[in-house]
This record gives C-alpha cells, structure tokens and sequence, in this order.
C-alpha cells in the first residue's frame, strides 16, 4: 500500500526523531523546498485575491485565549499554560484566529476596507494523544494555510463563493482530489458559543453557498463557535479527512468588541469569516505525497533537473549548464558519482522530472539531451531550449512535463 511515511523516508522529505519528539517532524532539505514551492503559490494566489499577510506569535497570554472562549471550550486539545510569573502566563496557541481579531482592531476600521481579508501560513500546536499521531498527517505542531476574512453581513454571501473559488483552483495547482462537500452543523450536546438566531443564519448562509452542489450534512461536527463547510480528502487507506474548509464566525466579533463604522456613521459587528485553501502544510503533504506517489508536479518537485555528465570530460559544462538553470529559477544537481546507468535510475527512484544528460556530442553541438520521469526522451535540442521548455512548464504550474502539442 501507498504510505507517504515509507515515500517520506526514502525520498528524504522528512524525519521523525524520537529525541524531537513524537508529532514533531523534520522537513528535510526535499520536502522543504516542495513545501517552499507550495506555500509561494498559495500566498502568491491569496495576495491577487485581496489578502494581506500578517506575521503572529505563535503563543499568547492566558487572558487572549480566555477571552476567544478556547479555554473554555477547547482547552483538552491544549497544551498546558507556562507560568513566568504568577501574574503572567503564556499559552501555545490552538488558533490563529484570536491573533487575528487583534490585528482588526488594532485601529478603527471603516466599510470602505470591508471585506478585509488577513491571512497568514503560522505555526499552531494541539496536545494530540501519542497514539493518535502518524508521519505527517496527524501531528502537535501544525503550519497552517489560514485567513480570517471581516465582512458586513450582506458580504457573507460573496465572499464564500470567492472562497469555495479559489478553493478549487489551488486543488486544481496541486493535484489535489476532493472526495465530497460536508455541512458541519451543531449536534445534540457538546459545547456551542452564541445563540440559536446566529447559528440558524450562519446556517442558512452556507447552504446557500452550497447550492446546486453535492453535500452532506454531518451535525456535530461544526466548531465551537459556528458552522462550516469541509471539503473532504480521501488517503491511501481509505481514511477520510478534512483538506479546506471555511467556518462563519458571530462570536469572536462580539468577544473582541470588533465594530466598523457604516457609511450613516453607525457602528457595526462584523462577520468573521475563517477559511483555509489547503489546510495544514502536514496534512496537505501527507496527501500529496501518496496521491502523487512522490512524483510531484514538476512545479513543486525538490529537484527539477538532474543533469548527468557522461564522463569527466563534460563536468564543467554541466556545472555551467547548471548555474544557468539556477539563474532562470529552476532547482538542480548535477551528479557525478558512479556509472551513468545507476545515476539514472537514482534519478527515477528520487523521481525527478527532467534529466539532462550532456556527453561529448551534446558538449560539441550544444546541446541537451532530455528523458523526463517515466522513460520517455526527447531528441538532443539547444540547451537553451530545453531549460526553457522546463521553465515554461514550471512557471505554468502544469501537470505535464511537456508543452501541448
């Protein structure tokens, strides 16, 4: 079976260390120049879309965490507080969303700046059970695709439908392949913030957005603060779980007295809108890596070139070529060690993309012999030529490692 723990390791993407820590892992220099790839293009899709990104600590005071009601009503999934002092405690945060409240407020706003959208990919941390935890699907420390979006309440509409837009062109980028649409509802019991008006609203809200499309409805399953729509993913093993999702939010405005004023002069509540394109760089990884079985789109692959000197008469050409390679954009090795048979199929095993291999005849006519993932290989062309036709693919984010045509 597929297992992006077994790819993880034998492509050298990441590590999990005992001595770091279970749910804790390692991006190694692969899987962190995959991830690098990835989140350039999600801020880069956020920033055309209206998004301003922020920076946030990664903790904060008990009293923030009290006052977003997570101490209340997720505090199991917490990491216990840090004392300093007795007057001053610090605790990791489960959300980005209270630090986010604060950046709206951090002055008046007015209607004119609505929708405000902040986004940011931050660090959050969950006190998961030990047995619960695998590679990088389910871990304590989570990197994650958020945004908060403050709206008036007539904007609601809008902008999840811009969401559930963009939503589908990043899966689309990435290969992602949704399983279905799930309405997450209040259930009988648990622990809810706000009153039944709100909910009722919100809810009706999201189900206008999801009309004319497949969905389930899964009551229980909202969160504390408001109903959400998730868009569900499906692993190797068949598990289901939740990849984006966008959440409407009538509490924490309230909690954080967040008010705008209207074009009368009056003050008004916002709507926070939570949302993320692709969820936590973990899970999204952990699913990419099996549904691509370690062959990423060239895009985001580790490396992107591999070329391959027939002997030591080309080395110095293929150095060149190389700094070349590295100047329009592109991740590259050069690699020298053993027969060029083996060198070939270390290539494969890494699955990298594109492999250039340079022997005498190439060195003479300058020119570039190309096989690309899978076997198949281009006749000799201008160097130039080939690291354009890579550069292209790359750029266009394509799924195919050649041009149409």
């Amino acid at each position: 079976m597929i297992d992006h723990r077994r790819l993880g390791r034998e492509l050298d993407l990441f590590v999990s260390d005992p001595l770091a820590g279970a749910g804790l892992p390692i991006w190694l220099p692969a899987g962190a120049a995959a991830r690098h790839a990835v989140e350039e293009y999600v801020r880069e899709l956020e920033r055309r879309s209206g998004h301003q990104h922020v920076y946030s600590p990664p903790l904060g005071k008990r009293e923030l965490f009290e006052l977003s009601g997570h101490l209340g009503y997720f505090a199991d999934d917490m990491f216990p507080p840090m004392r300093l002092s007795a007057d001053d405690e610090f605790v990791l945060r489960p959300a980005l969303c209270p630090h986010h409240a604060l950046v709206f407020r951090a002055r008046g706003r007015s209607y004119r700046e609505l929708p405000l959208r902040v986004a940011e990919l931050g660090g959050m941390y969950r006190s998961e059970r030990s047995g619960v935890l695998g590679g990088l699907s389910r871990v304590r420390a989570i990197s994650l695709n958020d945004a908060h979006t403050f709206c008036a309440p007539e904007q609601v509409g809008a902008e999840v439908a811009g969401i559930l837009g963009l939503i589908r062109e990043a899966h689309a980028a990435l290969g992602v392949r949704p399983a279905g649409f799930r309405l997450s509802l209040r259930g009988p019991g648990g622990k809810y913030v706000g009153d039944d008006a709100q909910w009722a609203r919100a809810e009706d809200l999201l189900r206008a957005a999801l009309a004319g499309m497949e969905y389930v409805e899964a009551p229980g399953e909202a969160a504390f603060y408001g109903p959400k729509i998730d868009i569900q993913i499906v692993d190797a093993a068949g598990r289901e779980s939740t990849i984006s999702t966008i959440q409407l939010d009538f509490d924490k405005p309230e909690r954080f007295d967040l008010s705008y004023t209207d074009s009368d002069g009056s003050r008004r509540r916002p709507v926070m809108v939570h949302r993320s394109l692709v969820g936590s760089m973990e899970r999204l990884f952990a699913y990419l890596i099996e549904v691509h079985e370690g062959a990423f789109p060239a895009w985001y692959a580790p490396v992107q070139l591999v070329l391959l000197p027939v002997d030591d008469g080309q080395v110095d050409v293929a150095a060149d070529l190389a700094r070349q390679a590295v100047d329009v954009g592109l991740r590259v090795d050069v690699d020298v060690a053993g027969s060029l048979g083996a060198r070939i199929r270390d290539a494969a095993r890494r699955r990298v993309p594109y492999l250039g291999v340079v022997g005498a005849r190439e060195v003479a006519d300058g020119r570039l012999a190309l096989r690309l993932r899978g076997g198949r290989a281009r006749a000799p062309m201008p160097a130039a030529d080939a690291l354009a036709l890579i550069g292209g693919q790359v750029a266009a984010r394509s799924a195919d490692l050649l041009p149409p045509g």
